[in-house]
């Protein structure tokens, strides 16, 4: 490393590209296609330069365009591995395009994919990532969250499409003004030869995407009649290798057209020889498409008429993907200060809710600049002062097993037996083994006459590997069967709960983070001034409970 330069992840790869005539499409500007080849490149050199051996791409995560890119301008691309668990790792991408001329850069999109290590005669296991910044730490915790609604992803998709009532007007629709959906059907095949592999012989990922890309613009373009540009594609996954000399077959299809928008399922196959009639499912993927005006607006497009039987089914499944595309985007990238308090619960967004409130509680913990602000008895009072949130965080050691204390606190049906503050505790949905739904009713705070209320969703995780801790995360969530109602004043928590690490034989340190919303601000101020002992107090406690029930859960444990 040159002298004076800073700290670099020794995983980051970084690939510049200059935009040539070859590299564009029709309107002058780099073609997606080639874009993710880019990327895919850049991303598996390296997840290698950390495995160390060959790796393969397995997924990627939704990736929306932000920014076109024109020729004569500059692409940057910079990769580096984020989380290795066994024998798979997440990489995390940033593309931004830069004019030389202007000196402007933009940020084109980023991108999360999954890569697998493979060697031929052994199996792998992969060494952990050394974490040094703020920023590798918290990327590295919310990875396992993140590997966690993949693994489960492909259920998701299914449940939610079995149980949404999707809304629909194909009866209402004028049918002469609608372009069939079979007329733009494309079917495209692809022979794969040396150039489009890697050293191991295998297709790379990023030829299958941009080969993907082709036949979905085109068939977009025959609902439109006009050179679409490609927003968003979805999270998709590869089902199976390909290698030199398999044929591909690609076939796209326009599922659905929405007012400014419209979704392209594309479906890839393989087979080795002509006389095959079996062939092997690659992956499908599903892309959205817009036309943009001379003003880069979105314009209006014709409505789409599917064929009966599976057509209509794609339809149908195209509108609440939008949906289920629209509450992931909205809830797993927003920041928490551009969250509100409280988020509508249903069954379409149950996943993403639950990976926000734990994902946020991981980088709360993560945070690098907590300041010490009391230590009474072994009992450490933190606080943290960011933008509209100041937070406080209190640590101990207790000698309870970290399983034991967080099958003991995860039943919030049990905190009033040592936190005041919970008046009483009502389990209103046990959403799964991990999630639930409660409704809690606090003592009046400050001088109110009224007591307060909360709706909260407790998610709870075990350890991915044994730098992780157990983590209870809590967040207030709205349900149509629990308004806001005159008896009690509505209170709300946008970040708090527990982390549990393992410090020996029979002993956890164990900590509650809380980013205290307006409402609560007071209170947390006069505690960590030292004019009131009461968060001293109730973490006293709750240390307490922990050792008079430690041996209550014994059998439980068995299953952790």
């Amino acid at each position: 490393m040159a002298e004076g330069e800073g700290y670099r992840n020794p995983t980051e790869v970084q690939m510049s590209q200059l935009v040539l005539p070859c590299h564009t499409n029709q309107r002058g500007e780099l073609s997606v296609g080639q874009l993710l080849k880019w990327i895919d490149t850049t991303a598996c050199l390296s997840a290698e330069r950390h495995a160390g051996c060959p790796c393969v791409t397995a997924s990627m995560d939704d990736i929306y365009f932000e920014h076109t890119i024109s020729v004569g301008q500059v692409v940057n691309i910079k990769a580096k591995v984020n989380r290795a668990f066994n024998s798979s790792m997440e990489v995390g991408i940033q593309v931004a395009s830069e004019d030389l001329c202007s000196d402007k850069q933009w940020s084109v999109c980023k991108a999360l994919a999954t890569f697998v290590a493979h060697r031929e005669l052994s199996k792998v296991k992969l060494k952990q990532i050394t974490l040094r910044t703020e920023e590798e730490k918290t990327e590295h915790s919310v990875a396992a969250e993140r590997r966690r609604m993949r693994l489960v992803y492909t259920d998701t998709i299914k449940d939610l499409l079995a149980n949404c009532v999707i809304q629909d007007d194909l009866e209402s629709r004028d049918c002469s003004h609608m372009v069939p959906a079979e007329k733009t059907r494309v079917e495209s095949v692809e022979l794969v030869l040396p150039p489009h592999a890697n050293h191991q012989g295998n297709t790379f990922g990023g030829q299958i995407m941009a080969w993907m890309e082709n036949v979905a613009t085109i068939a977009a373009s025959r609902l439109c009649r006009a050179y679409p540009t490609l927003k968003a594609i979805e999270m998709f996954h590869f089902r199976g290798p390909s290698q030199v000399g398999d044929r591909l077959v690609l076939k796209a299809i326009v599922n659905n057209a929405f007012k400014h928008s419209m979704e392209v399922g594309v479906c890839v196959e393989a087979y080795r020889q002509e006389a095959e009639t079996q062939r092997r499912h690659i992956n499908s993927a599903f892309m959205t498409f817009v036309v943009l005006d001379a003003d880069n607006q979105p314009q209006m497009l014709p409505w789409i008429r599917p064929q009966p039987g599976d057509g209509e089914r794609r339809y149908r499944e195209a509108s609440a993907r939008k949906k289920i595309r629209l509450d992931r985007k909205y809830i797993v990238s927003c920041k928490q200060a551009e969250m509100p308090l409280s988020v509508p619960w249903d069954p379409s967004n149950q996943v993403y809710l639950s990976y926000n409130n734990v994902s946020s509680l991981k980088m709360l913990v993560a945070r690098d600049n907590w300041v010490l602000s009391s230590e009474i008895s072994q009992v450490r009072l933190y606080t943290l002062e960011e933008d509209k949130f100041l937070s406080f965080h209190m640590e101990m050691l207790v000698h309870v097993d970290a399983a034991q204390a967080f099958l003991l606190l995860s039943d919030l049906r049990r905190r009033p037996e040592w936190d005041k503050h919970y008046r009483s505790v009502e389990l209103v949905q046990q959403v799964d083994e991990d999630d639930a739904i409660y409704h809690i009713v606090s003592p009046a705070l400050g001088g109110d006459p009224k007591p307060q209320d909360f709706v909260i969703l407790a998610s709870r995780r075990k350890p991915c590997d044994n730098r992780d801790p157990y983590v209870i995360a809590m967040r207030s969530v709205t349900l149509p069967t629990h308004l806001e109602t005159s008896e009690y004043r509505r209170g709300e928590t946008i970040c708090s709960g527990f982390c549990f690490w393992h410090e020996g034989d029979q002993l956890t340190k164990v900590s509650y983070y809380n980013q205290a919303t307006p409402g609560f601000l007071k209170y947390v101020t006069t505690n960590v001034t030292g004019l009131s002992s009461e968060f001293y107090t109730t973490f006293k406690a709750c240390e307490q409970f922990l050792l008079d029930n430690r041996n209550d859960l014994a059998p439980s444990l068995q299953t952790l």
